[in-house]
């Protein structure tokens, strides 16, 4: 218990440290700009044969699109 007890205490310490220094800097939070869409990436896997759920969704989305387009002729 002795041993949590001071780990906790070093832990709070440090995240109380944490939170002064950034409160001295002035500087309000802010984004990742975009996250990665901005560099290029569209999706988060580069798998060539996505998993099965993924299949599913994709087909759902072009079986709304097509049901979409058709609506709109």
């Amino acid at each position: 218990m002795t041993v949590f007890l001071i780990t906790l205490g070093l832990f709070l310490i440090i995240a109380l440290g944490m939170g002064v220094g950034y409160i001295f800097q002035e500087k309000s939070l802010a984004g990742s700009c975009g996250g990665l869409g901005s560099i290029g990436i569209d999706k988060e896997c580069n798998c060539d044969n996505p998993c099965e759920s993924r299949q599913e969704r994709e087909r759902k989305e072009a079986q709304q699109k097509n049901t979409i387009d058709i609506k709109n002729i």
